[in-house]
C-alpha cells in the first residue's frame, strides 16, 4: 500500500457534505413542523466539530499538516435541539419559517461549494496523473 495523504483534503471535504447534506434534512424537518405545537427546531453541528479536530495540530502554520492530522472516523456530524428553551410563540414552538428558508439557500449554496471542491481536488489528482 502506498502511503500518501492525496486524499486527506477530500476527506474531509466528504465528512462537511455530509454534514450538510443531514442540515438540510433538519431544516427540511423543521419547515414541515412549522406547524406542530411544541416542536422545537433542529440544527446540525459540525463546523465546531471540525475546528476542534483542526486546532488539535502541533503544527498550526501548515494547513496540510492539520488536515493531516484529522481522524475522519472521529469527525462526525452531530444532530440537536436547538433553542430548547425558547419560543416567540403560544404553542411552544420556536421555528420561524424565514429563518429556515434562509438557512435552507444558505446551507445548499454551501453544499454545492463543497462538492465543486471535492469535483477540484479529483481533477487536481487526475492532472497530476497524467
Amino acid at each position: 500500500m502506498i502511503n500518501t495523504n492525496a486524499f486527506d483534503y477530500i476527506n474531509v471535504l466528504d465528512k462537511a457534505a455530509d454534514a450538510s447534506w443531514l442540515r438540510n434534512a433538519a431544516i427540511g424537518n423543521n419547515i414541515s413542523n412549522v406547524d406542530t405545537p411544541g416542536y422545537k427546531r433542529e440544527d446540525v453541528a459540525f463546523e465546531s466539530e471540525l475546528k476542534k479536530a483542526l486546532g488539535r495540530s502541533r503544527d498550526t502554520s501548515n494547513m496540510d499538516q492539520r488536515v493531516a492530522a484529522i481522524k475522519t472516523s472521529q469527525l462526525k456530524p452531530r444532530t440537536y435541539t436547538d433553542l430548547v428553551g425558547y419560543s416567540y410563540r403560544l404553542d411552544g414552538n420556536n421555528v420561524d419559517i424565514e429563518t429556515e428558508n434562509v438557512m435552507l439557500v444558505e446551507n445548499q449554496i454551501k453544499y454545492q461549494g463543497l462538492l465543486d471542491s471535492i469535483t477540484q481536488e479529483f481533477l487536481n489528482l487526475q492532472m497530476v496523473m497524467k
